[in-house]
């Protein structure tokens, strides 16, 4: 009976919401939105009153010096959530004609309300804003959106792939739109681009969310974008455009919720007003080092390289319409090459690693060579992600990583040493979760906290990225326990790393949106920078190898054979049971997490005097025993062929 009234439900929703809405409606919502937009202007000049930005400056000049045989750009690595966000709200207010904004996540908490607030400033001093969102995990609000189509007259929204034609998705119409159109609706816009004037901009993986911007007290991402100036910004602007001008970009009067709430009072007079911040002092610190020149000349134009090569590239819009067009995997295709004609050495750091089939036979050709490049890996670990249905995936396919791929694979702590001391001053102060199950003793390992300069944390479960088919039907995930991080035996700021990023023999790499995942190359779109510059390079590296350093995560390695024949055997039923799709319950894995002993200098795990100076500390350390944990055991056994959209 519950089946057949689910199936009811669901058929129901398909009649209700299946239909895009009439014409006649769609003018209506337009003509109220023409009558009622706020068309005041705060400023009459022709630069529409744009703050002065030696960061702009540097690209505009960069910008000036190129040719079309030799290119210039500026570089600058935003590793740390503070100067993220101050870059960001500096180039908007030195903004003259344009702003384009792509995001997949934007939130109403502190962070996601102080951009929107610079952006409808922006736009109501002449300069033409338009953000585009993915409409799964962004804004969810229709009266919000319903005020935000009347902010200004500047200031245009749309909603990328609306799950029939709405801007909030109700469990029930996650559940509809996966039965009738799977598809389509699995396609996300994954893509993250600030670009003003076309000619800077930033991409990488941040959202519009505060655990991006190190402003949570408890679960804080570890990420990274790259800020260009120069030629590649007005690829950025074209890519832009592209998505903009794409049929699943839909404007808000074409949004059913939205567009009730403009129809219903034509004369409702609200506009946007200034934001109430949770912590307005942090409000007012920001906005105070992005207009201050010394802070941005110390804070991000020091760390400025000047370089030639520099690319941006997109997949297109529409991904999964034509999957065989080579267009349509633009930047997915770019990487793979890089990493099959890789040499020496391949440095990735991606939170979900869970690999598609052609970088499994890339990384196993690699491989297979006579003298194989050297992969290092930076992941999360059990205990620092909020996505234990991936990490599940990971954690079934370790042998392979390291035997058939030579992967030497470091799993981030949750109280990293590196840890930012910042992410402590939001701290919340409120206990954690408690775990679902109050048994202790599972996970071992000693707690570290910290995490490198600019680095903060938020409530336990805000949206994942991870979590868009794991969510509940666009519900925030904290509203249910799944999608919460793990119990943890420790205590403190929880970082998980979130960081996509590649280098490729210390002379090319990539910062950009792509998680290196079955996901990323089939269903997201996603777009990214490679940057052709050793020194640049190098940076990027040593930001990733700090990230390993024994402090920071536990080495992964193969289970130290004290008993010569069980240990043999049961290794040998491990290889048989992982490589099931199903049923795959043997619970004693190849590989397990390690320790540096003290006393000991880092090695590899291929070292033969590994075992010497590391200790193993179980296979998923600092995590306390609770649902999550079997949850995770769970997926390891029967979820192997859900890998794909994980």
């Amino acid at each position: 009976m519950r089946r057949h009234h689910l199936l009811f439900l669901i058929i129901a929703v398909l009649a209700v919401s299946g239909c895009s809405l009439s014409a006649q409606r769609i003018r209506k919502a337009d003509a109220v939105v023409a009558l009622t937009v706020d068309r005041q202007s705060s400023c009459a000049q022709a630069e529409h009153c744009a703050a002065p930005s030696t960061l702009v400056d540097a690209a505009r000049e960069a910008d000036a010096a190129s040719t079309d045989t030799r290119p210039v750009h500026v570089a600058t690595l935003l590793e740390d959530g503070e100067t993220a966000m101050a870059a960001r709200i500096n180039l908007i207010r030195a903004a003259t004609q344009t702003i384009d904004v792509q995001t997949y996540i934007w939130e109403q908490d502190d962070a996601g309300k102080l951009v929107l607030d610079e952006l409808v400033r922006a736009a109501r001093r002449g300069v033409r804003v338009r953000i585009l969102a993915d409409q799964l995990f962004s804004f969810r609000d229709a009266g919000l959106l319903a005020g935000l189509a009347r902010a200004s007259d500047h200031l245009e929204i749309r909603l990328y792939n609306p799950t029939f034609h709405s801007a909030h998705t109700t469990p029930m119409a996650f559940a509809a739109g996966i039965v009738c159109c799977f598809f389509k609706f699995n396609q996300r816009m994954h893509n993250k681009l600030i670009v003003v004037d076309d000619v800077i901009g930033i991409t990488g993986g941040r959202n519009y969310e505060d655990r991006y911007f190190d402003w949570d007290g408890t679960f804080d991402y570890v990420d990274r974008d790259v800020m260009i100036g120069g030629p590649a910004a007005r690829a950025m602007g074209a890519s832009f455009a592209q998505f903009w001008n794409h049929k699943r970009a839909v404007q808000l009067t074409h949004l059913r919720d939205v567009n009730k709430e403009l129809v219903r009072d034509t004369d409702d007079p609200r506009h946007w007003t200034t934001p109430t911040y949770e912590h307005p002092e942090r409000v007012v610190d920001i906005v105070a080092d992005a207009e201050n020149p010394e802070w941005i000349a110390d804070r991000i134009q020091r760390d400025t390289l000047r370089m030639n090569r520099v690319e941006y590239l997109s997949d297109l819009p529409g991904k999964t319409d034509e999957p065989k067009r080579r267009e349509a995997r633009a930047l997915t295709r770019h990487i793979m090459g890089l990493v099959r004609n890789a040499h020496s050495e391949v440095i990735l750091q991606t939170p979900y690693l869970v690999m598609s089939k052609p970088a499994k036979k890339i990384f196993s050709t690699l491989q297979r060579k006579p003298s194989p490049p050297r992969v290092v890996v930076s992941t999360n670990s059990l205990a620092s992600t909020d996505a234990f249905a991936v990490y599940a995936m990971s954690y079934k396919h370790r042998k392979r990583y390291l035997i058939d791929y030579g992967f030497e694979i470091y799993e981030m702590k949750p109280h990293p040493a590196n840890g930012d001391p910042d992410a402590r001053e939001w701290q919340t102060g409120e206990e954690p979760s408690p775990p679902l199950l109050t048994a202790s003793g599972s996970g071992s390992g000693a707690s570290k906290s910290g995490r490198r300069s600019g680095r903060r944390a938020l409530p336990e479960a805000a949206p994942s990225e991870s979590a868009g088919f794991m969510a509940f039907g666009g519900r925030r995930p904290h509203q249910g326990p799944r999608s919460r991080p793990a119990p943890l035996l420790t205590e403190g700021v929880r970082f998980g790393l979130h960081a996509k990023s590649i280098v490729v023999d210390d002379t090319f790499a990539m910062v950009g949106t792509h998680n290196f995942d079955p996901r990323s190359d089939h269903y997201n779109t996603e777009s990214g920078v490679i940057i052709y510059d050793k020194r640049f390079s190098d940076r990027l590296r040593d930001s990733i190898m700090q990230d390993i350093r024994p402090e920071n995560a536990w080495s992964i390695g193969p289970r130290q054979k004290t008993i010569p024949v069980l240990s043999s055997v049961n290794e040998f039923i491990g290889d048989v049971s992982e490589r099931l799709p199903f049923f795959d319950l043997w619970p004693f894995r190849y590989a397990t997490s390690y320790q540096l002993k003290p006393g000991c200098i880092p090695m590899r795990w291929k070292d033969p005097r590994f075992f010497d100076c590391y200790e193993a500390v179980g296979d998923f350390p600092e995590v306390d025993v609770s649902l999550k944990l079997i949850y995770t055991r769970m997926i390891t056994a029967f979820g192997s062929s859900a890998a794909g959209i994980l």
